[in-house]
């Protein structure tokens, strides 16, 4: 339960990042910052859901590498967040309508990926992405509210943050799995 919790937090931040920097720049309404907050929950619940069906298809073929993969993948995103340019268009124009949508795809994809990851959890991938929806829900519209406070230099540090918490899951999961846990 707890890696679900962190993944959730972890896969929540570049939804955080951009949903803070719409507050900072854009001040959207309540209306706009609850839209914001659901749109990027719902498909962050999703995305995993559907990298779950493709993990478990392909688990019984890549069993014996589950746990190398899994880090791979984690890994991956990690660096990529770290880098902190995850999410930069999205956060460059106000997200109404169609763009929402294409922001709510392309802040989730790296939950597609984490989705291949949930086999290897031993947690129910149906909690896990109620868990992940939730929690993306609640810190954007987080994002949204303290944006249009604090500004937008927190979205850097929280996808860094998120990074560094994907990176220590892939780790967690190739040491459990290689016997050292």
């Amino acid at each position: 339960m707890i890696a679900a919790l962190l993944l959730a937090l972890a896969l929540a931040m570049d939804a955080f990042a951009v949903a803070l920097t719409q507050g900072c720049r854009f001040r959207p309404s309540l209306r706009g910052g609850l839209a914001i907050a659901l749109t990027f929950g719902v498909f962050q619940a999703l995305m995993p859901l559907a990298g779950w069906v493709i993990g478990a298809v392909a688990l019984i073929y890549v069993e014996a590498v589950d746990h190398w993969i899994a880090f791979g993948l984690l890994s991956f995103l990690g660096v990529r967040m770290l880098g902190g340019h995850v999410g930069d268009e999205e956060a460059a124009r106000a997200l109404t309508g169609r763009s929402l949508l294409i922001a709510g795809v392309a802040t989730s994809i790296d939950a597609l990926a984490a989705g291949i990851t949930l086999p290897t959890l031993g947690i129910s991938p149906w909690l896990a992405a109620a868990l992940i929806g939730i929690v993306t829900f609640v810190m954007s519209g987080a994002g949204v509210l303290l944006g249009r406070r604090a500004g937008d230099h927190l979205g850097a540090w929280a996808e860094r943050a998120g990074g560094i918490i994907l990176i220590g899951l892939g780790v967690k999961i190739l040491a459990e799995h290689s016997g050292y846990f």
